[in-house]
């Protein structure tokens, strides 16, 4: 069944609070609107960016990230940030191999981001199993203790408030729900991490330019990583958002870190 649609629910924002963008600080209540234009503008060539910015490893993570999650049978799935498709395809095929169904419902803030997805999912054959919904991860439109797992890869970092976002993500996972993330995080070894600071804000943002023509979103995304929280410091603030059992495996030595929580 297809829903596709805007169905943002209201975030209050206090006029005076204000967050990074990046490196910048802004007014919180317009951070919303900062990172809507950037994946308005990358989201054509989303896909293409992420095998060359990672050279591909991107997608061994996301096999990774889905062999963690282990989909089971009848399961509905909440991917939060997921517009182009990359975890609900991955999900939906492991469970076609296995003989199973499943419900998923991919939920992204930027409209541009779903129709790619959709694009994707009808050339896939998948387009009907895909419930499509447009709206904010700090204000889910899904009920209280509805979904049997929620995935974000790689969109946590961009939300104003993680720990609203972390909040939502406890609300509506059902007892014995599982919440899994895949983010970029903080390199564990000393000279990977020099490297790694040398390509990303070196080489990422002139990829960008040269493939997108747009270096700003880029740069921002660079920045954004370096501003999210470290391993053990996103392992605390799911445990204050409500999640238990919490845990983290590290991929590529830090590159990026999956996090793993139970709705007890």
């Amino acid at each position: 069944m297809l829903r596709y649609g805007i169905m943002e629910r209201n975030v209050d924002t206090d006029p005076h609070h204000r967050t990074h963008f990046g490196f910048h600080t802004v007014e919180a209540r317009k951070k919303l609107t900062l990172v809507r234009g950037v994946f308005r503008s990358v989201a054509t060539r989303y896909d293409l960016m992420n095998d060359l910015m990672s050279v591909g490893i991107h997608r061994l993570w996301k096999d990774t990230f889905v062999d963690w999650l282990r989909p089971r049978t009848d399961m509905t799935l909440l991917d939060v940030a997921g517009g182009t498709g990359d975890i609900a395809f991955r999900v939906l095929h492991r469970l076609q191999a296995m003989g199973k169904k499943g419900r998923i419902l991919i939920c992204d803030l930027t409209p541009e981001m779903l129709a790619v997805g959709r694009k994707r999912a009808t050339d896939s054959g998948l387009f009907s199993r895909i419930d499509w919904i447009c709206g904010n991860a700090e204000a889910l439109p899904i009920s209280d203790c509805s979904v049997d797992a929620y995935t974000i890869a790689f969109g946590l970092r961009n939300v104003t408030s993680i720990d609203s976002a972390l909040t939502e993500a406890q609300r509506v996972l059902k007892p014995g729900g599982r919440f899994l993330c895949l983010e970029f995080s903080h390199v564990a070894l000393p000279h990977l991490r020099f490297l790694y600071d040398h390509y990303s804000f070196t080489v990422l943002p002139r990829i960008g330019e040269i493939v997108t023509g747009d270096r700003f979103s880029y740069q921002y995304l660079v920045e954004s990583i370096r501003r999210f929280p470290d391993q053990l410091a996103l392992c605390q603030r799911m445990t204050t958002a409500g999640l238990s059992l919490v845990k983290y495996k590290n991929l590529s030595g830090g590159i990026a870190a999956m996090h793993s929580a139970w709705r007890i």
